[in-house]
């Protein structure tokens, strides 16, 4: 079983700031784009073309950066997170409340979800792009919350999970 180790800095490991962005691959830039307007709250900043794509931009107020790409040729399956690659995508809501605002902003937009289901980590919403990639907003619980005896993760994770999630 793998077991991580103490979490700090000097460790070997060169630092990062955690995620630039993430680039989905789509069957229409323009279409998708607008999605990720109306419904997610992001803001076009780039179009540009490369010798077989074209790529769409978009910055959250966050700064979470989702890029959208069209291929010339593209495979004609839909998405499916059953293949390799990716999965979802995850974004932190504050807490129920917000949680609760988002569905009845989703309602607004028409985009069918799954209304608010309990899972592991905390309270979730789970919806899809035009695309089919699922994306999930939830409440990210404390790190109290994700140890011990009810918490995600076990005694024996307890003590390098809180070193990593306290910093």
């Amino acid at each position: 079983m793998l077991r991580l180790g103490p979490f700090r800095k000097g460790t070997g490991v060169p630092e990062h700031q955690g995620f630039s962005h993430i680039d989905l691959t789509v069957s229409d830039c323009e279409a998708a784009a607008a999605w990720w307007h109306d419904v997610m709250g992001f803001t076009l900043v780039n179009r540009s073309r490369g010798e077989t794509f074209e790529v769409w931009s978009l910055i959250h107020p966050t700064g979470a950066a989702v890029s959208v790409v069209s291929h010339d040729v593209p495979l004609s399956e839909p998405f499916d997170e059953r293949r390799v690659g990716l999965d979802h995508l995850g974004f932190k809501v504050a807490n129920r409340d917000e949680l609760n605002g988002w569905v009845t902003h989703l309602d607004a937009k028409g985009v069918s979800h799954s209304g608010i289901i309990e899972i592991a980590l905390g309270p979730t919403v789970v919806f899809r792009d035009p695309d089919n990639i699922r994306v999930d907003l939830f409440v990210h619980p404390s790190v109290d919350e994700m140890t011990g005896v009810t918490g995600v993760f076990t005694e024996s994770d307890s003590a390098d999970a809180r070193r990593l999630l306290k910093g």
